[in-house]
């Protein structure tokens, strides 16, 4: 590999693949993926929820494991990776932009979630309410400080609570059948059913954009091997039992609310502390990446990661307190939808054209033109055929339904990578 970043992880930052595993699982047991599972359990019979959950991570699962293993060999980021397939001025502006917008904003769309959830639920088990803008900063400042011991908070962070949700889970799902509610699955017919490949895609979209900065944490494995286990030991049979869990449950309850049917188990508190522990998990993987991704765009080093991912955090609290992200939810589900397509350009840089060997990966200058146009024709495919541009009126004619959205952006991506580099070498 050529020319250092200040990014590059040192032999003893290693860490062993139960640690990473551990994270992803933190990352998989969220808000988000029980309201998911709820959405598949109303489109589908619970066997075909569970093939369609099985299909889309297993998907999610080869992609990320391909990132993943490039960032072990390297030891570089997402962002920084970047670097070799668009160029460092590519990487730098392009890239890490998109990837620091959307995860500081997805961090405060998850502190306005657990600030909004708290509030509430303490509201109705005391009496007290908390105004939500100030339980968002609370909850957006707690999960920031976390995320400002880079990878050990996390890791230990999810030693503690990735169990603890796992209890909690298990114990609204037993508390449901003996209460009768599980009598609802006896028979039970989709009551909005759906396309097996809009539930792929659902399940595809929960934990794509994931996958594609999955080298911020892979690059800490100590090998090629220990990157796909943690992938897809940490994705799999987890996202598995989470989402099947949220359909089951919005089944039993009627609601695929997690602060719902969390507040049916009979112990609200206990349904409280699993609501924060699932969405401080995943924000502070958020905050982590946004971090790193604002550093590459800064032109900072790894040493100032702390401090960016500070700011990342205050950002994205800020905006959760004042609310304006309920204005810019639909512009973060865009930059999400395009994020993908850089996986497909990654891959073929370094596995196809670099033929998986470090010692054939270059960060090139400024920005490489095929990088870039391969980038930009994957995301506009995904956008186009994932349905992106339903909810944009002056964009809706572009709305071509095909396949998955996401899949399809990250194969155009490497096609047409693979077709302008090879022209490239013969002019």
């Amino acid at each position: 590999m050529k020319k250092t970043t200040g990014f590059e992880i040192k032999a003893e930052e290693r860490q062993s693949w139960v640690s990473i595993t551990m994270v992803w699982m933190g990352s998989m047991i969220c808000v988000p993926a029980l309201m998911i599972g709820g959405i598949l359990g109303a489109g589908f019979s619970l066997g075909m929820c569970a093939l369609a959950i099985i299909i889309g991570y297993a998907l999610v699962c080869l992609f990320m494991s391909f990132m993943g293993m490039h960032a072990c060999d390297t030891g570089l980021p997402t962002a920084v990776m970047a670097g070799g397939a668009l160029g460092e001025k590519g990487a730098q502006y392009v890239i890490s932009t998109i990837l620091s917008i959307s995860c500081i904003g997805w961090f405060g769309i998850q502190a306005a979630v657990c600030g909004s959830s708290f509030s509430s639920m303490l509201g109705s088990m005391t009496g007290f309410y908390i105004p939500v803008w100030l339980s968002s900063m609370i909850w957006g400042i707690v999960m920031l400080v976390t995320a400002c011991f880079r990878f050990a908070g996390l890791k230990w962070l999810n030693r503690i609570a990735v169990p603890l949700l796992g209890v909690v889970l298990g114990y609204a799902l037993i508390y449901n059948f003996a209460i009768g509610n599980g009598s609802a699955l006896v028979g039970y017919t989709p009551t909005a059913p759906m396309p097996f490949v809009s539930g792929v895609s659902m399940t595809v979209g929960s934990f794509v954009v994931a996958a594609a900065i999955s080298g911020d944490y892979c690059r800490f494995a100590k090998s090629r091997s220990d990157v796909v286990k943690s992938s897809v030991i940490g994705v799999l049979p987890a996202g598995l039992v989470v989402l099947m869990i949220g359909a089951i449950l919005a089944i039993c309850t009627g609601s695929y609310d997690i602060s719902v049917f969390l507040s049916t188990t009979g112990l609200p508190l206990i349904g409280l502390i699993a609501l924060i522990l699932a969405t401080w998990t995943t924000n502070v993987s958020n905050a982590y990446s946004g971090g790193l991704s604002l550093s590459v765009l800064l032109g900072q080093d790894e040493k100032r990661s702390p401090m960016t991912t500070a700011i990342a955090g205050v950002v994205g609290t800020v905006l959760a307190a004042v609310g304006i992200l309920n204005y810019i939810q639909g512009f973060l589900s865009l930059l999400s939808a395009i994020v993908p397509a850089l996986m497909g350009v990654l891959i073929a840089d370094y596995w196809i054209i670099g033929k998986g060997k470090v010692e054939n990966f270059a960060i090139r200058e400024g920005f490489f033109a095929p990088g870039l146009i391969a980038f930009i024709a994957g995301a506009l495919v995904a956008c186009i055929t994932g349905g992106t541009f339903a909810s944009i009126p002056f964009l809706s004619f572009l709305n071509l339904p095909f396949f998955i959205g996401p899949i399809n952006g990250i194969v155009v991506a490497l096609i047409v990578y693979i077709i302008l580099v090879k022209i490239g070498k013969k002019a």
